[in-house]
């Protein structure tokens, strides 16, 4: 018995031979059906109808200072460009004075003149460092190499701007920011192309709430993400810090989908929804991981107060949509019963830029520290 895939090489080859065989009878005939045909051609070998670009911190003089530097409380353009385009890529890697600087820097993005952002976050968390220092790991559209590079393969259109900024709210200089940020320019958009956002939110601590055995409301869950309008949630970064011992992960993903009064999405526990389990191996077992769609690439002193992790989830394989609002929670702990620090990014599409984005935490509060006695 021949395989599947024996059978799937045999029919592309008979495929083959068949548009062969029409080419050689009546050429024209056979041209106009192989071009309107499916063929098994990779995107990138056919014809690409847009400009490829790049903004970045090159020396415009010719010599090796490829980079800016950022003073105390300065806000740096990294990047400003009409439209329509989409930014495909983000390379960042930083020397500064403060060994804080994950947290202090803060990246923002503004879609088609919008004057407040689409994107605003610490840049630790957007790239998945929420804890405020450098992990090597590697996923679908988020990356940390060595050298401390940052990489960001998430897609960000635009239809008539973008501007992306950087802003050093440290005490300290930022000696050296290096960027190269790739995009492409086109005549135009498809219609139902969306906008990329990313929202951060922290609870340092969350409160606890001791003695509640059922939680089906999700109205004390910790929330990753709130927005109205259309889209799909693509999804989030996480970092805990934890305040007590203990097994942190306990919690739920709850996911409110165009009802704000009960969850269409519920998970089975804070490890099941990273795609681990059994408390990423527990106490003695526990083993940092980092695979294209989920991770939790920095595990350290894990179910131990000052215990930390990073992790990240994504859904590219099956977007969350929703036509109105959405909500994205999860508990911290069963029935919210941790008061653990939670710092986290959450990342999606929609059909406007939207920016009604809660307060960012004054940077002092950012940096995470353990809470309690």
């Amino acid at each position: 018995m021949s395989s599947p895939d024996s059978d799937g090489r045999r029919g592309f080859l008979r495929h083959t031979m068949s548009l062969a065989g029409l080419a050689a009878a009546t050429p024209a005939a056979a041209l106009a059906q192989s071009q309107s045909a499916e063929f098994p051609l990779p995107r990138y070998a056919r014809a690409q109808n847009c400009r490829s670009l790049k903004q970045s911190s090159h020396d415009p003089a010719g010599g090796n200072a490829d980079f800016r530097r950022i003073a105390p409380g300065g806000v740096l353009e990294l990047f400003n460009s009409p439209g329509p385009g989409v930014i495909s890529h983000l390379w960042f890697t930083i020397a500064a004075q403060s060994p804080q600087h994950l947290k202090e820097l803060v990246l923002r993005a503004y879609w088609d003149g919008c004057a407040k952002p689409s994107v605003e976050c610490p840049i630790g968390d957007f790239f998945g460092l929420n804890l405020g220092q450098y992990q090597i790991y590697e996923s679908a559209y988020l990356a940390c190499s060595p050298g401390k590079s940052l990489n960001c393969y998430f897609a960000m259109p635009f239809r008539k701007s973008a501007r992306l900024t950087v802003t050093n709210e440290s005490a300290g200089q930022v000696g050296a920011f290096y960027s190269n940020i790739d995009y492409l320019l086109a005549t135009s958009l498809p219609e139902d192309t969306l906008y990329f956002h990313a929202q951060y939110r922290q609870a340092a601590p969350c409160v606890a709430n001791v003695g509640e055995k059922v939680n089906t409301s999700g109205a004390k869950n910790y929330v990753y993400l709130e927005t109205r309008g259309r889209g799909h949630l693509m999804g989030v970064t996480l970092g805990v810090l934890q305040n007590a011992d203990g097994w942190m992960g306990e919690g739920n993903d709850m996911i409110f989908v165009d009802d704000e009064t009960r969850p269409a999405i519920v998970g089975t526990g804070t490890e099941d929804y990273f795609l681990g389990s059994w408390d990423f191996g527990g106490k003695e077992g526990s083993t940092p991981f980092a695979h294209r769609y989920y991770g939790a690439p920095l595990i350290a002193q894990p179910e131990q107060r000052g215990g930390r992790y990073c992790c990240y989830r994504w859904h590219g394989d099956n977007p969350v949509t929703f036509t109105r609002y959405l909500r994205h929670t999860m508990e911290h702990g069963h029935a919210n019963d941790r008061g653990d620090n939670f710092y986290s990014v959450g990342y999606w599409y929609q059909a406007e830029p939207y920016t009604d984005f809660p307060p960012l935490a004054p940077v002092a509060e950012r940096i995470p520290r353990v809470r309690g006695g």
